[in-house]
């Protein structure tokens, strides 16, 4: 097996663990470092969504007890109800606007700049944000009813446009509409994993014929990658967001943002698309 291969599976899993949950983007920085790293084949945006189930797990392991406790009281509890309600309407505006502009979208924005331009624009959003005073009414996920769970949803739609954040998109999202620090980053947790899976279950089916069983070695090192940075990030963003807010990755999207176009200006990186 090709050995410079399975270090490129490894590193993009990595990324795309580290990266998945934070307000930074996963999708921008797997295609800046897949242009780096020469990773940016048609078989390697296959394997960027075969590892993307890496992350998903390990937020289903973290929160194990809490599906098991939604799985086993679905029929009879109104609380596992509701929350089940809510992730549905969440997730509906981007299942319905990914069909209608998916194409589109993917034709002239899944290039390193335009990721970058979101990178810097996205960061100035956040630090806009942090700086409101910020009205909570609502201190957990139970405590949303359906009409907190669309305005997560119609944010999360932003995350369309890559280097935006789906994760960004979601809790700066929930932050305007009223939901604590806590509430927003567990939904946008919970919220990834039917958005992530359906759009990954989509797409590998839409590629069906790039998939191999000779690649299954890499594809399993990155899906693993994935898991472990992603748990371990997971936790890691749990325990921060206790007692801080989301500057720094605001400040983190805009000097990376700017590193890009500086690079891609300067002619010291061959960004591909620029």
């Amino acid at each position: 097996m090709d050995l410079i291969l399975l270090l490129k599976a490894l590193v993009m899993g990595i990324v795309e663990g580290l990266t998945e949950f934070l307000p930074i983007s996963s999708t921008g920085h797997l295609i800046l470092v897949g242009d780096l790293l020469s990773f940016n084949s048609e078989k390697g945006k296959v394997f960027e969504i075969v590892i993307q189930t890496g992350a998903i797990f390990a937020i289903i392991w973290e929160y194990r007890t809490k599906f098991l406790g939604i799985l086993t009281g679905l029929f009879s509890e109104r609380r596992a109800q509701r929350f089940v309600v809510n992730l549905f309407i969440a997730f509906l505006p981007i299942a319905i606007l990914g069909l209608a502009l998916n194409k589109i979208i993917k034709a002239h924005l899944f290039k390193p700049v335009p990721v970058a331009l979101a990178f810097i624009v996205g960061g100035i959003v956040i630090l806009w944000a942090e700086r409101r005073k910020h009205q909570i009414r609502i201190h957990t996920v139970d405590e949303m009813d359906w009409t907190d769970a669309l305005k997560v949803g119609l944010a999360q739609c932003l995350a369309m446009i890559p280097g935006t954040s789906r994760s960004g998109a979601t809790i700066i999202g929930g932050l305007f509409f009223g939901l604590s620090r806590q509430a927003a980053t567990e939904f946008s947790f919970f919220l990834a994993v039917p958005t992530l899976m359906v759009a990954g279950a989509y797409e590998l089916y839409k590629e069906r014929a790039l998939l191999s069983v000779a690649d299954a070695g890499w594809f399993g090192v990155g899906s693993i990658a994935a898991f472990i940075s992603a748990f371990l990030c997971v936790r890691w963003l749990l325990r921060f967001i206790s007692s801080h807010d989301f500057t720094a990755f605001a400040w983190y999207r805009i000097v990376f943002g700017v590193a890009v176009l500086a690079t891609a200006y300067m002619g010291l990186v061959n960004w591909t698309a620029r």
